[in-house]
């Protein structure tokens, strides 16, 4: 089993595919996996979402036909799946700076994405600590915010969600945890398509993982029963948390035999004192293993 020779078989498919329909489904099939699967690793390897990069490939291969070809503008643009002229021509000059006619110029400037290949280099070498969790299905009972996706430092939102509860509601919390992770944890989900270009929101939840109802004032999110990949974190935060949750997309799942599943990824930090320079975190994503 070699994943990303796979990842690559199906991007192979989706380049003979750019000129007609894309079945995602069959490109997740080439690559041994699940949809959802594959679009996210997709996401994390290349830095941008799936659907960003087949735009890019085709508005690239639309501006060669318009230079080596007589094919009608109509003709090109119906072809690499736009609907209307109109929108074909709005989302050229949006990528290339000029219109499809302006193109077919000699001279004229234009814009090339090049097809993408994945391949895993080694970097240092550094172990990661995982375990894997079987756990049946539970909720995350807390505060729940629509935030924005920040790849650095402190997210603002997140803090802020911290900072409005107090100490009434964190032993309100606490009182109903009764399953691993024990206490206080966040829980980010529903990512925006963009999320690795820093792009959009994702739903974030802090509280603690039970199977009590939930009582109000919190929000509760429903998890289904999954196996879960559990990293461990020690080092400065954030920098260190977000160092390993980086290395899980893209050194891990590409060596590993699971694939994600959806459902939130949850972080359980084990105390207070973030200025720690052996700061201990876990990180639990859900995953299956591959068929």
């Amino acid at each position: 089993m070699n994943p990303l020779e796979d990842m690559n078989k199906a991007l192979a498919y989706i380049e003979e595919q750019l000129s007609g329909e894309i079945e995602y489904k069959e490109a997740a099939r080439r690559a041994m996996c699940s949809e959802y699967h594959f679009k996210r690793m997709f996401s994390f390897l290349a830095g941008i979402p799936l659907s960003e990069y087949v735009r890019r490939r085709r508005l690239t291969l639309a501006a060669f036909e318009l230079q080596h070809s007589s094919f009608r503008i109509v003709d090109i643009a119906v072809n690499y799946g736009y609907s209307s002229p109109d929108a074909f021509t709005k989302a050229f000059q949006l990528f290339h700076g000029v219109t499809p006619s302006e193109a077919r110029v000699n001279g004229q400037q234009l814009k090339a994405f090049p097809r993408m290949t994945f391949q895993l280099t080694v970097q240092g070498g550094n172990e990661m600590n995982y375990r894997m969790e079987e756990k049946e299905a539970f909720r995350i009972v807390g505060l729940h915010k629509r935030v924005p996706i920040i790849f650095e430092g402190v997210n603002p939102e997140i803090a802020a969600m911290w900072g409005s509860l107090n100490m009434e509601m964190i032993s309100q919390l606490k009182a109903l945890s009764n399953i691993e992770p024990q206490g206080m944890i966040s829980a980010s989900v529903n990512f925006a398509e963009g999320r690795m270009e820093e792009k959009g929101e994702l739903d974030h939840y802090i509280g603690v993982a039970t199977t009590l109802d939930c009582p109000e004032p919190f929000s509760q999110l429903e998890v289904l029963a999954a196996t879960w990949a559990v990293f461990e974190a020690v080092g400065p935060f954030p920098d260190t948390l977000q160092n390993v949750w980086g290395r899980i997309y893209s050194e891990w799942f590409p060596s590993s035999p699971y694939e994600l599943v959806e459902g939130p990824e949850i972080l359980w930090n084990e105390s207070k004192d973030t200025s720690s320079p052996a700061y201990r975190s876990e990180i639990w994503i859900p995953v299956v293993k591959k068929n």
